[in-house]
């Protein structure tokens, strides 16, 4: 069993309009289930982008859960930071025993596995149903391509539409888990510990990540979706299709570019004027171009 909870949010959050965000203002009052999870995580996943726009149009942000509502009321979406910290808010206030743990997403082969506090994880226990007898399941929408639905947090093979995923014990963090994701993902697995942790102790490692030359945030600006056929991604102008039906595109101008945006993943960016989506195009494909020479060069 994983240990206590954070403590609570309770109304600290505009429940109803949060979910009203995410089509499902029905289940204001309802009692915590796991079909409620599941309907309220693949609705997230869907209509909540996974975007790093906040560095690359210079707006400062926290890992504070309110702040993180507020800008998904506006009609934006965030990193793992943002996302399962305002998740994690809802279902709180919802009445879900949910617990925040200290995680980290390994990229690649090259960087070792473990918790580095890179990635803030979610998991919600006291729902039982036959894919989770414990009634524990590992809820995560901060992972870009990740998951599309809460996962029984049982070790083993789990499939979600397209994507293989594995469960098992952490060699990295002892009592922790280890989640495995599939091959064609952007990212190779995630580990996080046991013990439950609250938002301020990732303050200085989303300090890094949105402000350090280092921090792939910084480096390329990255938007995602999960449904439940797939996931698209945008990296700088390339835009990818992860599903039966993959398939990968370069987007080569700045109406084509906002178009995506607005259309693929619901960021119109209204409050843009044409000087403000000129200056952002020119940023995107200035390291887009950058990225391809080293492609070129390697």
């Amino acid at each position: 069993m994983l240990i206590d909870r954070v403590g609570r949010v309770g109304n600290s959050i505009d429940v109803v309009g949060y979910l009203g965000r995410l089509g499902l203002r029905e289940l204001a009052g309802a009692p915590p289930s796991a079909a409620g999870l599941s309907a309220l995580h693949r609705a997230h996943a869907e209509r909540v982008p996974y975007e790093g726009l906040a560095v690359w149009l210079g707006e400062t942000t926290t890992v504070e859960p309110a702040e993180s509502v507020e800008r998904i009321l506006r009609g934006r979406g965030g990193y793992c930071f943002h996302l399962n910290g305002a998740f994690a808010a809802l279902l709180d206030a919802l009445g879900y025993a949910v617990t925040r743990h200290f995680g980290g997403v390994q990229g690649n082969a090259t960087r070792p596995a473990g918790a580095n506090g890179n990635h803030v994880v979610l998991t919600v226990a006291g729902l039982p149903d036959e894919d989770a007898p414990d009634g524990e399941w590992l809820v995560d929408l901060g992972m870009g391509d990740g998951l599309h639905a809460p996962l029984p947090l049982v070790a083993g093979d789990h499939r979600q539409g397209p994507f293989r995923y594995a469960l098992r014990t952490s060699a990295a963090e002892p009592g922790g888990w280890r989640f495995d994701h599939d091959p064609r993902g952007s990212f190779l697995g995630m580990d996080f510990r046991a013990e439950a942790v609250g938002m301020p102790a990732f303050a200085e490692m989303h300090r890094h990540l949105t402000t350090s030359p280092e921090s792939g945030f910084v480096q390329v600006l990255v938007v995602a979706r999960r449904d439940a056929g797939g996931a698209d991604i945008l990296r700088g102008r390339t835009l990818t299709r992860i599903g039966e039906d993959s398939r990968r595109t370069t987007v080569e101008s700045a109406d084509d570019y906002f178009a995506v945006l607005a259309e693929l993943f619901g960021i119109p960016l209204g409050e843009l004027d044409s000087s403000g989506r000129a200056a952002l195009w020119r940023r995107v494909s200035a390291a887009h171009d950058e990225w391809r020479r080293q492609q070129d060069a390697a």
